[in-house]
């Protein structure tokens, strides 16, 4: 099957705020649109996560885009909103010693957003498809299906509104 992951336009939030839950606007998602649609394979079915910043782009993409839940970035629980700089710092040095497992308080651990994308993922019955997410969802998954290790995961980076295809296997 083969995917293309397409990273949401850069949020409208001041910079240095955590957000994964927080449902932000984002930059123009038309003109992304516009450079996403001269790349991608035409007629594809287009899902997306529920947050703003990821709906408005794809419903430029495709006239009906599916809304899947398990597309939503990291939920951040407690630090929604706040500024890095503002969240205990014992805090987000037990994420740093536990990347993949370590849990904001109210919020998921980055292994728990993995099984639910891992889980979207095997759901599709499509031979290829357009996904509109985020960092942290096309992360987590690229980063099981090329078999990194949680401390790697940080490495892998994504522009706002680019798009990253890959072969799965089924």
């Amino acid at each position: 099957m083969r995917l293309h992951l397409v990273r949401h336009p850069k949020p409208l939030i001041e910079s240095g705020i955590c957000y994964g839950w927080l449902d932000c606007p984002a930059e123009d998602a038309r003109s992304v649109a516009g450079m996403l649609l001269a790349e991608l394979p035409c007629g594809l079915p287009v899902w997306s996560s529920p947050l703003r910043r990821c709906r408005e782009l794809a419903a430029y993409l495709h006239a009906r885009p599916m809304i899947d839940d398990r597309l939503a970035e990291m939920h951040f629980g407690a630090w929604e909103g706040q500024r890095w700089d503002d969240i205990p710092r014992a805090e987000l040095d037990a994420w740093a010693a536990d990347i993949a497992g370590y849990v904001p308080p109210g919020g998921e651990s980055p292994r728990d957003l993995q099984r639910r994308a891992l889980d979207f993922v095997a759901s599709l019955t499509v031979p290829e498809a357009v996904i509109v997410t985020h960092a942290g969802v096309i992360r987590t998954l690229l980063a099981h299906w090329q078999g990194l290790p949680p401390e790697r995961w940080t490495a892998l980076n994504f522009a706002y509104g680019a798009c990253t295809r890959v072969d799965v296997p089924r």
